[in-house]
């Protein structure tokens, strides 16, 4: 059978040709020959046609390799580029011609044309583009009078509303001067006026200081019992009150061993590290608390002596905020407390000395540099209390214990500088003024 010629000739070109013998083509596998730069179209000379047709010679038919149209003339059957070697046997051989676009034409690959014949890009002009309008400004829209859900107007009826204004402390300052005064006359209202609701108040000052530690170092991974932590803290200051040092350390030593005791029954994971935060609640918030209970259990003058330490106390931090509001530059412990300067020290030294000069002389008889000294003292340890839970405050990656009371954060942000200040109030106290029996 054969087919129609496809350049419209109406004599028959012969296609249907018996298979033909193996010919030497080239390995498949070898890479094409290296590319060399030549005229547009390949100039390849012609190799004649070895397919013979039924019943006639040798075809005069040549492949020259001049194509020159849009389809290279390359393909997995070639020795290099621009070289046609006609189909492998059984396959049809490609028409002649460069204006055929049937279905022998094979498709572009990469690396087929050479770079020569790439035009080049060429910049075009900016002159043509036309120039950015300005877009006419939006009118706002007439109001209908009401507001969209969730928004708030002001006017002058009603002023806009405002976040809380803080300190540079960082404080809430009416909050916490509000606080402050709620806490003081917590503490010195029984304090002179009924004796044992003053130790209730420590109590429960102690439980809740423990819950806030407590819960401050499960962040670590720690977890220490609370109930024996709350039972014997309470303890310890009871027996504090009612016998003394040697009471204070029984208690410590009861609440530890009821801490182990209890422990027991989780099992032994993080057994130590559950013992050691324990351990270290124990002595910081009970023990050290218990001093203020012998403070007070002084007999007679009790609650001078507790109330003279706690005036220190709040000297050293009014004097220290003044001073490191208004003067600090120079931070004393950046790395613990920021805030904190070496000119709010010199505040606090200065503000606890001349106070406690003061008030030791009027109540107790006691000349005023040794009221200074207190005083000192007094600062000094109240600022390395504040400093050491910040310091715990840090390392737990908290910014406070708690935010039980507004603008003070928890109750231990208030307790740290009392804790480290009663043991050495106690000390210098029955120094200065020995407890009569």
């Amino acid at each position: 059978m054969s087919h129609p010629d496809p350049y419209g000739n109406t004599e028959s070109r012969g296609w249907d040709r018996p298979a033909a013998p193996a010919l030497p083509w080239p390995d498949t596998d070898l890479e094409p020959g290296p590319w060399r730069p030549g005229p547009a179209a390949h100039t390849h000379p012609a190799e004649p046609d070895t397919y013979a047709r039924p019943g006639a010679g040798p075809d005069t038919y040549a492949a020259p390799d001049t194509y020159a149209g849009p389809y290279p003339t390359t393909s997995r059957h070639h020795d290099g580029p621009g070289r046609y070697d006609g189909p492998p046997a059984g396959d049809r051989a490609r028409p002649d011609g460069p204006e055929h676009d049937g279905p022998w034409a094979e498709p572009a690959r990469d690396g087929d044309y050479p770079t020569a014949q790439i035009a080049p890009v060429r910049d075009e002009s900016t002159d043509q583009i036309p120039a950015v309008r300005d877009e006419p400004a939006l009118t706002p829209e007439p109001s209908t009078g009401r507001r969209g859900p969730g928004r708030r107007r002001a006017s002058a009826e009603r002023p806009p509303t405002t976040a809380p204004t803080t300190s540079r402390a960082g404080r809430n300052l009416p909050a916490a001067i509000g606080v402050g005064v709620a806490l003081g006359a917590a503490v010195v209202v029984p304090l002179f006026f009924f004796m044992p609701a003053f130790l209730a108040v420590l109590a429960a000052a102690v439980g809740i200081g423990i819950w806030e530690m407590a819960r401050a170092v499960r962040r670590s991974g720690a977890h220490p019992p609370l109930a024996p932590l709350v039972a014997g803290g309470v303890i310890t200051v009871g027996l504090a009150w009612y016998a003394g040092p040697d009471a204070l350390c029984l208690g410590l030593l009861v609440t530890v061993l009821g801490t182990m005791i209890w422990r027991l029954g989780d099992g032994p994971g993080n057994y130590q590290r559950d013992l050691t935060a324990a351990t270290l609640i124990a002595v910081y918030v009970p023990f050290l608390a218990g001093f203020a209970a012998m403070l007070a259990a002084a007999p007679d003058d009790g609650h001078l002596r507790v109330l003279v330490t706690l005036a220190a106390v709040v000297l050293s931090d009014t004097g220290g905020y003044a001073a490191g509001v208004s003067f600090g530059k120079r931070p004393m412990a950046p790395t613990i407390s920021p805030k904190k300067s070496w000119e709010g020290f010199a505040g606090s030294v200065a503000a606890a000395a001349a106070g406690s000069a003061a008030l030791l002389w009027a109540l107790f008889d006691v000349a005023p540099w040794w009221g200074a000294l207190f005083g000192m003292a007094i600062s000094v340890s109240a600022v390395l209390g504040d400093l050491a839970e910040s310091m715990i405050k840090r390392d737990l990656g908290v910014k406070d214990m708690s935010n039980l009371l507004p603008g003070h954060g928890g109750l231990m942000d208030r307790l740290d500088s009392i804790l480290f200040a009663v043991p050495v109030a106690y000390l210098l106290l029955a120094v200065f003024v020995p407890v009569v029996n």
